[in-house]
């Protein structure tokens, strides 16, 4: 097909053309080198092909098992793989991984152990010891049609339009990463990937989702006075906060906070909601102590409500709860409706 018309016109098949012969022998046991600047040289590609082939494995791992109601363990495909790896060490064999196409040959087949790996392993060995002479007169171009064929198999562009229309910033990410490996391998690109990924989850963070929020109805359920036709306290501002709190994001909520405070002189209370908040780094911390000391100077008073129990503990320990006052801490946010007598 198209695969293989260009595969002959970038091997030039019709001048060289057939594998060269190979030993119809499996390989002997031998140990690796331990030259320091091999190792140098290694370690990036190293690097690379450990991780894409456990991302590879476990990714393949879960899908399979989900539709047979399976559990995954992480952390022994992890020691399996490495366990592999250094046995293929010593036999001279490529990297050890789960592929997707032979993963899901097997499942297809109705594979349910590792006897089917054997099974296989076993015509592999019996190929190699009788059959490698027959292998001379396969064309090169034929080789290159093969892989050819499955690197386009690989390219799933449903799913990158999914992705864009879903999110355009993972989108983004995933066009930026696959540019890079093409064009300054897979090492790099696999680099520049994980940065991409780090800009974009500190850039989503460090402006969190924030809410005022308002009573809906007659009943202890708040929402966003944005989105629905609520119940507000004009004495009161109760906003809900959906991100852990750190170094990246304290800025923009004390931004936030105090820019509401000043278009509203009548308010007397803040209620910070915390239902979405997994924790709260040092730095957050102390914008929190400040902000607290900031309101009160002018004349407002800081509540928490909806704090979750590790994070509590933490505040207790390090004194905040004294700071503010422990009849400022609430379980609920109509409970602190309630208490500054919104209800």
């Amino acid at each position: 097909g198209n695969g293989a018309g260009v595969a002959v016109r970038f091997t030039n098949a019709g001048q060289h053309q057939n594998c060269s012969r190979r030993p119809g022998r499996l390989p002997g046991l031998t140990l690796p080198t331990f030259e320091l600047r091999q190792w140098q040289l290694l370690l990036p590609t190293a690097l690379a092909i450990s991780f894409v082939g456990y991302m590879e494995s476990i990714s393949v791992a879960k899908s399979l098992a989900s539709k047979r109601r399976q559990k995954v363990d992480a952390n022994q495909e992890l020691i399996a793989l490495g366990a592999a790896n250094l046995g293929a060490t010593l036999t001279g064999g490529y990297p050890v991984t789960g592929g997707f196409s032979r993963s899901v040959v097997n499942f297809t087949a109705g594979a349910n152990t590792g006897l089917a790996s054997l099974i296989t392993a076993g015509l592999i060995a019996l190929t190699v010891i009788f059959l490698t002479p027959l292998f001379y007169y396969l064309p090169q171009a034929v080789l290159a049609a093969i892989i050819i064929v499955a690197v386009l198999g690989l390219i799933d562009v449903a799913t990158l339009k999914h992705v864009w229309h879903y999110n355009k910033a993972d989108a983004a990410s995933l066009i930026v990463t696959f540019l890079a490996v093409l064009a300054l391998g897979v090492e790099v690109g696999i680099g520049v990937g994980v940065v991409v990924t780090i800009v974009l989850f500190l850039w989503r963070t460090s402006r969190p989702h924030v809410a005022v929020v308002g009573r809906l109805g007659q009943s202890e359920t708040y929402r966003n006075i944005l989105r629905y036709p609520v119940k507000t306290c004009p004495h009161v501002v109760a906003m809900r906060v959906d991100e852990s709190l750190y170094f990246a994001n304290t800025k923009f909520l004390e931004d936030t906070i105090l820019g509401i405070i000043a278009e509203r002189p009548e308010v007397k209370h803040l209620v910070l909601i915390g239902i979405a908040v997994n924790f709260i780094d040092a730095s957050a911390l102390e914008t929190l102590e400040a902000l607290a000391e900031e309101l009160r100077n002018a004349g407002v008073e800081f509540h928490l409500a909806e704090i979750k129990g590790p994070v509590m503990d933490r505040l207790k320990v390090i004194g905040f709860v004294d700071k503010i006052g422990p009849d400022h801490i609430h379980l609920s946010t109509h409970d602190a409706m309630t208490t500054l007598n919104c209800i």
